[in-house]
């Protein structure tokens, strides 16, 4: 077995360890649990306010898109010439948490918001957007 250069070895080195951060980057493929940090005011003017991090679900699902079956091509008068399947990343689990307020000088208020506990694939529904 021939054996490599340094060069080769250094750039073998390299490439691994430049993909290595894209894989920790895409290490969660499809729909998942991200957090922000969302601000909660009790008024339009803030009376009472505090910060609390949050759960979001993001990422992508499948989609496709294939020709009709010809019985969907006859019954839709050949309008219907593709049929297309998609999936969107939503909240399929909910859970209150308590954020503590803030509301000047000594006086704290408390108040339940509701954050994302689960995500999944699910059927893409306009009333969810």
């Amino acid at each position: 077995i021939p054996m490599a250069s340094p060069q080769t070895l250094l750039l073998c080195l390299l490439v691994l360890a430049v993909t290595e951060g894209w894989g920790r980057q895409a290490a969660i493929p499809g729909c998942h649990l991200h957090p922000f940090n969302v601000t909660v005011r009790s008024d339009r003017q803030g009376t009472c306010q505090g910060s609390h991090v949050a759960q979001a679900c993001v990422g992508h699902c499948e989609s496709s898109a294939f020709p009709s079956r010809y019985s969907v091509l006859v019954a839709s008068g050949y309008r219907h010439n593709v049929t297309s399947v998609s999936q969107c990343c939503t909240i399929s689990g909910l859970k209150k948490v308590k954020v503590q307020l803030q509301c000047g000088g000594d006086r704290r208020e408390e108040l339940e918001i509701f954050t994302a506990r689960a995500c999944q694939c699910d059927m893409c529904r306009l009333s969810r957007y």
